[in-house]
C-alpha cells in the first residue's frame, strides 16, 4: 500500500514507464500511455527521456507517422488512420519543444540527455523521414538542426559542455556540412552579447573544418541520415568550397563586433590556431591584428602570432614590428598564459642575420635583465635564446666581456644600458656588457647555474631548438599529462568480500599487536 506524500523511488518510475511503452509499441489500445508518459516529464525528467526516446525511434523505424501528401477537391472525414498519425505526430512535435526547452533550461545532466536524445531522433527522421521528400535517396531534416544550434548558441548561457556533446556528430560528414551550412543564418550581423560570442567561437573550435574535416568520399564514409553506403544514396562528398565559404561568412560579421577581453583572447585562439588558414584574405584581418597588438599582455602576444603569419606568407609590411615586439619583453609576461608563444615567436623574427647588431643587441641585453626577475624555467629559456643571438651574430660576443679590461660592468650600478627607452635601438645595448649572465652562474639553483656557465665557454656551432626547449617546460608538460589519458591502476590484489581487511595485510600486524598488549 502506497504510503501518501512520498514519492516512488527512480527505479520503480523507469520500470512503469518502460512498460508503458512496451504497452504503447505493442497495440494501440494503448495509445493514451503515450500521452501519460509525455505528463510524466516534469517529474522524472531523464527516465522519460528516454522512455520517449525508445518510443519514438521505433515509431519512426516502423514508418508510422509517415503521410503520403494527396490533394482532394472534395471535403471529406479523415479516416481513423490518418487522424491516428497526425495525433502521434503532433505528440511528437510536443517531444521536440521539451527536448529543445530542457537542452535550454534545465540541470547539466537532463541538458546532455536531452541533446542527445534530439541527435538520435534527427538522425532516425533523416533514414525515415515523416513525409515524401524530393531528393530521393537521401535526406537531412535541416528544420531540426537549426533549432539545436540555436539553443547552442544562447545568448545566455555558456554552453561548452553541450557543444562538446554536439561535437559527437562531426564524425559524419553530413551532419558537419549541414552544421557548417547552417551557421551564416545564424550569426547576427548586429552586435551580440559576450555570452553569444564565446559559445559561437566555442562552436566553430570544436567543428573540423575543410582540410582538417573530411575530403573526397571514401569507402568509410559514415552517413547520420540516408541509406548508408548504397546505390541511390546521392549525398555529394564534402563540399570545401562550400564549408569555407560558410567560415568566411561568419567571420566577416566576427570581425565588425566588439569584444570584451575574455572574448577578445578566445577569439585570438580560435582565429590563429583553426580560422586563419581557410580565410580567402588574410590580409583584411590586418587592421584588427593591428589594434590587437597595441593591447597588453595575452591578447597583445596572441595578435603577434597573427602579425607573423601576414609578415611570412602574406606580405604585410610592418616597419615597427621590432619595436613592439621589444616592448612586450617585461616582467608581466611570466605570469600569462602564452609566455611560451612570445618566447618562440621572438626567436623566429630574430632568425635573420641581416638585422641591425644594434637592435638584436638590444633584445640580448634586455633578455639578460629580466632573468633577474624571472622564474628559474624561464630563465633557461632565456639563456637559450640569448645563446641564439649571440651565434647569429658574432660580433655580439664584445658583449660577454666588454673591451675595457674584461670588466664586468654594471654590476656596480653604472651600466649605460637604458632598460626604460622604448626603442631598442637607443637603449645603447652595445655599449654595455651581459654581467647579468654571468651572476647567473652564482643561482641557488644548480640546473641555471650550470646553464649560464655557456657564457664563459667557447659556444656550441650549432643552435639551440627553442621549440623543444619550450616543450620541456614545466607548463607544457603539465597541460600533455593532463590531457593524456590516465591508465587504471590496480589499487589491490586481492578483491576484497567483506569489511575484514584482506589476508597479508601489515596493518592487521600492528592491530594483533594492539590487542595483545
Amino acid at each position: 500500500m502506497a504510503v501518501p506524500g512520498v514519492c516512488l523511488p527512480q527505479k520503480n518510475t523507469s520500470r512503469v514507464l518502460r512498460q508503458k511503452a512496451e504497452e504503447f509499441l505493442a497495440s494501440r489500445k494503448y495509445a493514451n500511455n503515450l500521452v501519460d508518459i509525455i505528463g510524466q516529464w516534469e517529474e522524472s525528467n531523464t527516465s522519460c527521456i528516454l522512455t520517449l526516446e525508445m518510443i519514438f525511434i521505433e515509431v519512426l523505424k516502423r514508418g508510422n507517422m509517415y503521410q503520403e501528401q494527396s490533394i482532394s477537391l472534395t471535403i471529406s472525414e479523415p479516416s481513423p488512420e490518418s487522424r491516428y498519425i497526425s495525433w502521434l505526430r503532433n505528440c511528437y512535435e510536443e517531444v521536440w519543444g521539451k527536448l529543445l526547452q530542457s537542452i535550454e533550461g534545465c540541470r547539466p545532466a537532463i541538458q546532455l540527455q536531452a541533446l542527445s536524445t534530439a541527435l538520435k531522433l534527427m538522425a532516425e527522421e533523416g533514414k525515415m523521414p515523416l513525409e515524401p521528400t524530393d531528393n530521393l535517396g537521401y535526406y537531412f531534416p535541416l528544420h531540426r538542426l537549426k533549432p539545436i544550434l540555436m539553443k547552442l548558441l544562447s545568448p545566455d548561457n555558456e554552453n561548452t559542455n553541450l557543444i562538446a556533446r554536439f561535437q559527437e556528430i562531426a564524425a559524419y560528414p553530413d551532419a558537419l556540412y549541414f552544421t557548417w551550412k547552417s551557421l551564416p543564418a545564424l550569426t547576427p550581423k548586429k552586435q551580440p552579447n559576450d555570452t553569444y560570442i564565446s559559445n559561437l567561437l566555442e562552436l566553430i573550435d570544436k567543428m573540423p573544418l575543410p582540410k582538417d574535416g573530411h575530403g573526397e568520399k571514401d569507402e568509410e564514409w559514415k552517413l547520420l541520415c540516408g541509406p548508408q553506403q548504397e546505390e541511390g544514396n546521392n549525398f555529394v562528398s564534402w563540399d570545401q568550397f562550400g564549408t569555407r565559404k560558410a567560415l568566411n561568412k561568419v567571420w566577416a560579421c566576427v570581425m565588425h563586433w566588439e569584444l570584451g577581453v575574455q572574448v577578445h583572447k578566445k577569439l585570438l585562439v580560435v582565429l590563429l590556431e583553426r580560422v586563419i588558414h581557410h580565410l580567402d584574405k588574410p590580409i583584411l584581418l590586418t587592421d584588427f591584428l593591428m589594434d590587437s597588438l597595441d593591447i597588453d599582455g595575452p591578447i597583445g602576444m596572441l595578435a603577434l602570432q597573427g602579425v607573423f603569419l601576414l609578415v611570412t606568407k602574406h606580405n604585410l609590411d610592418y616597419p615597427n614590428i621590432f619595436t613592439k615586439l621589444y616592448s612586450m619583453f617585461e616582467p608581466e609576461i611570466f605570469h600569462t598564459k602564452y609566455k611560451a608563444r612570445l618566447f618562440y615567436l621572438s626567436d623566429l623574427f630574430l632568425s635573420s642575420t641581416h638585422l641591425p647588431e644594434a637592435l638584436v643587441a638590444a633584445f640580448a641585453k634586455r633578455l639578460a635583465r629580466l632573468t633577474l626577475v624571472a622564474p628559474p624555467e624561464d630563465i633557461l629559456i632565456i639563456l637559450l635564446f640569448v645563446g641564439n643571438l649571440l651565434l647569429r651574430h658574432p660580433g655580439l660576443k664584445r658583449m660577454i666581456d666588454h673591451p675595457e679590461g674584461g670588466e664586468v660592468k654594471g654590476s656596480s650600478g653604472d651600466d649605460p644600458f637604458l632598460m626604460e627607452e622604448r626603442d631598442p635601438l637607443l637603449s645603447n645595448a652595445l655599449m654595455t656588457s651581459l654581467w647579468e649572465i654571468r651572476a647567473l652562474q652564482w643561482h641557488t639553483m644548480p640546473g641555471v647555474a650550470a646553464a649560464a656557465r655557456f657564457i664563459r665557454d667557447p659556444l656550441p656551432s650549432v643552435e639551440y631548438d627553442m621549440a623543444a626547449a619550450l616543450e620541456r617546460t614545466g607548463g607544457h608538460i603539465f597541460e600533455r599529462e593532463l590531457k593524456s589519458k590516465v591508465k587504471e591502476i590496480m589499487l589491490t590484489f586481492e578483491r576484497p568480500t567483506s569489511m575484514a581487511l584482506p589476508k597479508g595485510e601489515r596493518l592487521l600486524q600492528y592491530w594483533q599487536l594492539t590487542t595483545i598488549h
